[in-house]
């Protein structure tokens, strides 16, 4: 016999082809309770008040259902001894659906209307608040988080350092050009402070080499710079390890990021690397929006402000947005630069769904597919195309 089946957020009902109830099962009535009951059969998971309405169904030789969730019907389909299961949208159901409070009531689960209305609402609000910490618990966000933050340290260090140079520059003019990197530009500032500190054996327990440790304690020995008095290098010096600390979490970030990356898109990292595949997905909203993107917008991500002034003003579209990063684009010759862009762009989109629906790990194979089809290309295309020249006459001349 055939029953349809009926998901609820009080409970779940099987009706025959009339509409009436042949089973019942309940949830708790603590919101939470039935919320979570609800939101995992809405998934496809087969929870235990289904799993006994099955058993009675089958008890009384009801094996042919009728279920409006595709989810759930292709996993109730893997059941022994149910012979058929499909995928329908009944007008039994919705009559039903219409009546629930009336029939919840009659059946006594709810002493009136007004109980039954109160307790929609609060597992309604539970419902919101699973699917709220379900959504903020997905990992990709946290990806997107961590590359979000790394480019706004990468901002906040880049001004700090410069107002380090520049501040101190007025004590030791020198060390500018001396020092290339703003880190070690930094420490330099707030382990040394006053230039008559720079001594040779002090700079190479700094890691400074032997040779630029002579050239940078001759410097402050003979500097231009004005004598500072101890309150403004305290404070310089301070400052100074502010900054050294922001370049410590940025550290830190960066090495979180690159191992999150490689478990929650494997493939992704594999053809893109940690940094630029987290960026893309930022970009992208999320894996999952990434996943469901066509290829050919996957390879323009990154550079809307240029698609929209093509799209305004009939200019050429770009060929490429944030991949162009990938050492193997930005190092092309022009001529090359669209057709490697849509090669990565394709791989990328295969990586990204493979990735976001838990697929195996097949980035290796990518990589060495790209690698080869590169090679393809240069070969194929080793020079520039020749322009044509159009002949015609010129815009504005007259017959």
């Amino acid at each position: 016999m055939k029953s349809t089946l009926v998901i609820t957020t009080v409970g779940i009902f099987a009706l025959n082809s009339k509409g009436s109830i042949i089973e019942r099962k309940f949830f708790s009535k603590d919101p939470k309770k039935a919320a979570d009951r609800y939101h995992r059969l809405r998934k496809g998971e087969i929870v235990s008040e289904l799993s006994q309405l099955l058993k009675e169904l089958q008890k009384n030789n009801y094996n042919e259902l009728v279920i409006e969730d595709r989810i759930l019907a292709s996993e109730i389909s893997k059941i022994k001894d149910v012979n058929c299961m499909e995928f329908n949208e009944s007008s039994v159901i919705q009559k039903f659906r219409e009546k629930l409070d009336v029939t919840t009531v009659k059946l006594g689960r709810f002493s009136d209307r007004q109980d039954f209305q109160d307790f929609i609402s609060r597992v309604t609000l539970a419902i919101a608040e699973e699917a709220v910490t379900s959504e903020t618990q997905k990992k990709d966000l946290h990806a997107i988080q961590a590359i979000r933050t790394l480019d706004d340290l990468d901002k906040t260090l880049n001004l700090l350092s410069g107002r380090v140079r520049e501040w101190y520059g007025l004590h030791f003019p020198e060390l500018e050009k001396l020092v290339d990197k703003h880190e070690t530009y930094a420490r330099l500032v707030s382990d040394f402070g006053d230039r008559e500190s720079y001594k040779i054996d002090k700079l190479e327990s700094e890691g400074i080499p032997e040779q630029k440790a002579k050239l940078i304690s001759e410097k402050a020995e003979n500097s231009i710079g004005y004598s500072a008095n101890p309150s403004d290098l305290e404070t310089l010096q301070s400052l100074s390890k502010n900054t050294i600390q922001l370049f410590r979490l940025r550290k830190t970030t960066e090495e979180f990021l690159e191992e999150l990356m490689k478990k929650i898109a494997p493939n992704l990292t594999a053809i893109l690397g940690p940094l630029m595949s987290a960026r893309l997905i930022s970009i992208g909203g999320s894996l999952e929006r990434l996943a469901m993107m066509p290829s050919s917008t996957i390879q323009v991500l990154g550079a809307e402000k240029a698609l929209f002034r093509s799209l305004k003003t009939g200019s050429r579209p770009p060929k490429h947005g944030i991949i162009f990063q990938h050492q193997a684009l930005h190092t092309a010759p022009k001529w090359q630069r669209g057709k490697i862009a849509r090669l990565l762009a394709s791989k990328l989109s295969i990586a990204a769904r493979i990735d976001s629906f838990g697929g195996e790990f097949i980035g290796d194979q990518l990589v060495k597919y790209i690698e080869k089809r590169i090679l393809e290309i240069q070969k194929k295309y080793p020079s520039a195309p020749k322009v044509k020249k159009r002949y015609g006459r010129s815009r504005g001349s007259r017959t």
